[in-house]
């Protein structure tokens, strides 16, 4: 089973989080930022990657330790459930378009974290929601989740559309990297034997 459950607690946060990455794209998430939350089910449910994440963070003072937080600890709950990452297709990648946005995204889950993000938003805010905390979370993911992950916004006018255009893509591109490669399912993939 490629399930994994991390809590982490600070002094700022509180976090919970659950994947199966051979789920149905199920989700039931609740950090107290609705967008994030919105974005957050758009990753689970375009991965079909099961997600159940718990949330309590220093809300009074502002959304970024919650947000960036929640990104350590799913970047973390990858890893668990990953394993050794035998049988994984490992790469991935998606154009993903919504309406005036097309964000590209292309990861490895080779173990050494990278990112690569070209992203503008228009505004400063979607809603309530800081639009800078969008790269806060991949950058956080990407760091606890070995993930090198590029990330190029290659049209888009709306916030709103650009920033879920990349959370669709990186579950897309998140998909393919971690299903099971049919032609070498007991392997790792990688010359050195090891990611």
């Amino acid at each position: 089973m490629r399930t994994a459950k991390i809590t982490r607690k600070t002094v700022e946060t509180s976090i919970t989080v659950e994947v199966d990455l051979d789920g149905s794209g199920a989700y039931d998430n609740k950090t107290g930022v609705g967008f994030f939350d919105h974005m957050l089910d758009q990753l689970a449910r375009h991965s079909l990657i099961d997600m159940k994440i718990r949330a309590k963070g220093d809300l009074h003072i502002d959304d970024h330790h919650t947000v960036e937080d929640v990104g350590i600890a799913l970047g973390q709950a990858l890893t668990k459930a990953l394993g050794d990452k035998r049988g994984i297709r490992r790469y991935g990648e998606c154009h993903l378009p919504m309406d005036d946005a097309l964000v590209r995204t292309a990861l490895d889950l080779s173990g050494r974290p990278y990112l690569v993000w070209n992203l503008q938003m228009p505004t400063d805010r979607i809603g309530s929601f800081d639009t800078e905390l969008v790269r806060e979370f991949f950058q956080a993911f990407a760091t606890h989740g070995g993930v090198t992950l590029h990330v190029d916004q290659l049209h888009g006018l709306n916030s709103h559309h650009i920033a879920e255009s990349a959370f669709k893509s990186v579950a897309r591109a998140l998909r393919l990297a971690v299903e099971t490669d049919q032609r070498k399912s007991d392997a790792i993939p990688s010359t050195k034997g090891a990611l």
